[in-house]
């Protein structure tokens, strides 16, 4: 695989580096744009949460193309570091934090404002993107009243998720990558 561009934006074509080996989920060009598409200009002077960062090209995305900011959080420390010089190399460290931590933890702690997007792609296979959904559907204010959390899985990891605050609307397969997109029920909403 090529290394990850970012598609459209003030950071419009440039390569970021890749993270060697299999510890992070890369997104293709093709369902990154895909995902962006459905985005729209909701992205813009939004919140994005890019919860396993990995390069940071989802996150990057985002604030190329008009987020307010974005928050990487990454564990392994050669991701973090090539997360790093990404930001750096595309020029929007000023509006990301990048946290070298567990996800999970970060998902456990109280938040001041809940993010507009979470953006859920942990490496493959071991059943990450289900404790880290059901661990914002426990922490649920993390999330924005009318925000998203997009998991991005192989087909065959798809599973039904018993959740208590969150509810499926929408998914999307492309290939061997399938985007699964949850939002706040609608009785969980104030004056909802």
């Amino acid at each position: 695989m090529s290394s990850p561009r970012i598609i459209s934006g003030t950071a419009k074509g440039l390569r970021l580096k890749s993270v060697p080996g299999n510890s992070t989920r890369p997104i293709t060009d093709r369902v990154k744009e895909a995902l962006f598409n459905i985005l729209g200009n909701d992205i813009q002077n939004a919140t994005f949460l890019d919860l396993f960062g990995g390069t940071g090209s989802v996150g990057i995305e985002a604030l190329s193309r008009g987020a307010a900011s974005a928050c990487f959080i990454e564990k392994n420390r050669s991701a973090f570091q090539i997360l790093k010089y990404n930001l750096s190399y595309c020029n929007v460290e000023q509006k990301a934090q990048a946290i070298m931590g567990d996800a999970f933890s970060f998902l456990q702690k109280k938040q001041a404002t809940g993010f507009d997007y979470i953006f859920i792609a942990p490496p493959q296979y071991m059943g990450l993107w289900e404790k880290a959904l059901h661990l914002v559907d426990k922490n649920i204010s993390i999330l924005s009243n009318d925000g998203w959390v997009i998991v991005q899985i192989h087909p065959v990891e798809n599973k039904t998720i018993d959740l208590v605050h969150l509810e499926l609307f929408d998914t999307r397969s492309y290939g061997s990558t399938l985007l699964i997109f949850y939002q706040r029920c609608l009785g969980d909403l104030p004056y909802g």
